[in-house]
């Protein structure tokens, strides 16, 4: 061990003061694109062979860490809970990178056999010499591991899988096709378990059953943890939600249905427009489109009543609260205060009820509901905006909220002339985020903020493409 550990010093040593000089030198930008290839086909060799010994060292420290009694464990004499843990101290990889070296040791490592010490081969040996060659690391031991070894085979069935994966993994499939990577192991594999599994999903698809759940946490810090396991079909549709609210198209200057904005003193067509950034993480992104398929769904009238109606978000809120712009607000379902700003958007997106209460509590009067657009204004405003009026963002008109350009709270009607379609993300920041919207004539005009446009100017946009092609014709 203390001369492979010294090997390993030295071929690190070695790697490091040729990193050094390329950095240095900034030599990769002076290659051509076959000797960028080249090196970094190199560096994934080194890589995967690095990963190999991390494998293999993991597999060990499993096993000796693998004892009943807890003193003598490998864990317990370098002071950690768990292998993950030692493996996370030692290599400094994050805790889901250490969890899968565990899992593809385990794979990976010959085990001795108890009574007679013989060394007994690897749950899949073929893949353990690919690996110790240098052909796989440790994601595609994962994309094999993963389905082989969960699925009811017999152990003659999965050494076949796991000789033929192998040969794939090196370039010498039945094929003749070039070595696999990481993503095809993994559908090969999947492949071969589902011809292999002879009792089909239906004994893993009782199991999720019994796992499948979500649930809802306490809110702290003003947020709600939520968590659970979904079913794959369930997972699918709320990822096919989520495509179609988060518009892949980022980039707002190539999108043939982005917005477009018409300047009095501008007449050149050709002139380009600035992609506006969006500066939401994915986590984010997917959380303001459940938050928007939420709110659609709500409104959409297919959902069982509660209580005699819909399901309603109730929102309360003091008048003298909402008259001195400060406070809090309350919502059903949650304990923890909102903001009036989410009070107010939360109103702008539905319908009002007032409710006077007198000093010592007792209901004095009941108003009607008001101020919600009908499916005729929607439509309406639907095809005058296209979608968020918001530049740079594609949610499009159906996921839209109305938002009430003058709050209906200061005497805003609920009319065409004073809705304008709004994501739930700009919607609910719109009061903080440095847009502003306006309305000239019942047409909506936006004024970004600083950092995209030094000028300040308010801007006509619209995504409705007949709206831009009428445009386009008046200004030639």
């Amino acid at each position: 061990m203390t001369n492979l550990a010294d090997a390993l010093e030295r071929i690190s040593g070695e790697l490091s003061t040729v990193v050094s000089e390329a950095f240095a030198s900034d030599a990769v930008s002076a290659m051509s694109d076959a000797e960028i290839l080249e090196i970094m086909a190199a560096a994934a060799g080194v890589a995967r062979s690095a990963e190999a010994l991390m494998i293999e060292t993991t597999g060990e420290v499993d096993e000796r860490s693998d004892r009943a009694t807890i003193d003598v464990r490998m864990t317990t004499r370098f002071g950690c809970r768990s292998v993950i843990e030692l493996v996370q101290r030692t290599t400094r990889v994050s805790k889901h990178t250490a969890s899968d070296f565990l899992a593809a040791g385990r794979a990976m490592h010959r085990n001795v056999a108890p009574s007679s010490g013989e060394i007994l081969p690897s749950d899949l040996p073929q893949m353990r010499e690919a690996m110790a060659a240098g052909h796989v690391g440790l994601d595609a031991v994962m994309a094999v591991s993963k389905p082989l070894l969960l699925c009811s085979a017999g152990r003659t069935a999965i050494l076949a899988a796991d000789e033929e994966l192998a040969s794939s993994a090196r370039g010498e499939g039945a094929d003749a096709a070039p070595p696999a990577c990481a993503d095809d192991l993994r559908a090969l594999a999947t492949v071969w378990a589902m011809y292999l599994d002879q009792d089909g999903a239906e004994p893993r698809e009782r199991q999720a059953m019994r796992k499948r759940g979500v649930t809802v946490g306490v809110c702290r810090d003003h947020l709600v943890p939520i968590r659970g396991h979904l079913l794959p079909e369930v997972a699918g549709q709320l990822q096919r939600i989520f495509d179609s609210i988060l518009n892949p198209k980022a980039d707002g200057a190539s999108s043939p249905g982005g917005p477009t904005f018409v300047e009095s003193d501008v007449s050149d067509l050709d002139a380009p427009r600035v992609p506006i950034a969006d500066t939401r993480s994915r986590a984010q992104k997917q959380h303001d489109a459940l938050a928007t398929a939420l709110t659609t769904l709500a409104a959409s009238g297919g959902l069982p009543t509660l209580g005699g109606a819909a399901p309603t978000l109730v929102v309360s809120v003091r008048a003298e609260d909402v008259a001195e712009g400060r406070g809090f607000a309350h919502i059903s379902g949650c304990d923890e205060p909102i903001s009036l700003t989410s009070a107010r958007h939360i109103a702008c997106s539905g319908a009002v009820q007032r409710i006077l209460l007198s000093p010592d509590g007792r209901i004095v009067a009941i108003g009607t509901m008001e101020r919600v657009f009908n499916h005729h204004q929607r439509r309406a405003i639907g095809v005058r905006d296209g979608g968020c009026v918001i530049p740079g963002c594609h949610v499009s008109a159906e996921w839209c909220e109305i938002h009430h350009v003058t709050g209906h709270a200061v005497g805003g009607a609920t009319d065409t002339d004073n809705g304008v379609l709004l994501c739930w993300f700009h919607h609910r920041t719109i009061d903080s985020s440095g847009w502003q919207i306006r309305m000239n004539h019942g047409v909506p005009e936006v004024r970004g903020p600083s950092w995209w446009d030094s000028k300040q100017r308010w801007r006509p946009v619209t995504k409705s493409p007949t709206r831009m092609r009428e445009r386009v014709a008046r200004r030639m």
